[in-house]
């Protein structure tokens, strides 16, 4: 059987940490910045945690 390949758009977007937990960046940071606010701009900027509930499903995309 051939081996499992890694969904391209997936590994572009998503990190594994050392501990397992999988990292993302937030939406809605890379255009049509000027009509939002300074606080949801900052907030966009920072980087997010997968949730328990999806990351059994992107670990299944990110297999090599």
């Amino acid at each position: 059987m051939p081996k499992m390949k890694t969904n391209s758009g997936s590994k572009k977007r998503f990190v594994l940490t050392g501990s397992g937990k999988i990292k993302r960046r937030h939406a809605y940071h890379t255009h049509i910045l000027t009509k939002k606010t300074k606080k949801q701009k900052r907030n966009l900027g920072h980087i997010a945690i997968i949730e328990p509930t999806d990351v059994k499903r992107i670990k299944t995309l990110l297999v090599k």
